[in-house]
């Protein structure tokens, strides 16, 4: 599906708050109410927006220990890792990434102990080679 200019900014809208009225965005887009309305159900309808989703405020995680841990995993043994890392709630999101590591990892805990922890538990799956944390000190942005 091919999106417009428009679409791509009620995408960039709706990924700043979800849970905007129609009428909030239709404003900022200087479109009318059902027009944003009828997009949005045609961005449903054909896929590209699939779901949402909650995203906390920074103070609610205030004091809690984000990072992003890299992870590298033995050929073949990806799709393991991949189920054994999904059941693990500490981390929000996983990408597979090219280069010198298979996957990066965003983790978030409420003590250094816990990152440590979390960051040991990962080493130890079966089919992790290796992993390297960074953490994460503040958002500049999120979209």
């Amino acid at each position: 599906m091919k999106l417009t200019a428009t679409d791509e900014q009620l995408l960039s809208l709706l990924r700043e708050n979800a849970r905007a009225s129609t009428a909030q965005i239709a404003r900022r887009l200087k479109l009318s109410r059902t027009t944003v309305q009828s997009r949005i159900e045609r961005l449903e309808r054909e896929g590209v927006i699939s779901g949402y989703t909650v995203r906390t405020d920074d103070s609610f995680e205030r004091g809690h220990i984000r990072a992003h841990i890299m992870i590298t995993v033995h050929p073949k043994q990806a799709t393991t890792v991949t189920a054994a890392l999904r059941a693990m709630p500490e981390l929000r999101v996983l990408h597979s990434v090219s280069g010198s590591h298979d996957f990066i990892a965003i983790g978030v805990v409420p003590t250094v102990d816990g990152m440590d922890a979390l960051t040991d538990r990962i080493g130890a799956m079966e089919g992790v080679e290796r992993t390297t944390s960074s953490i994460i000190l503040s958002t500049k942005f999120e979209r």
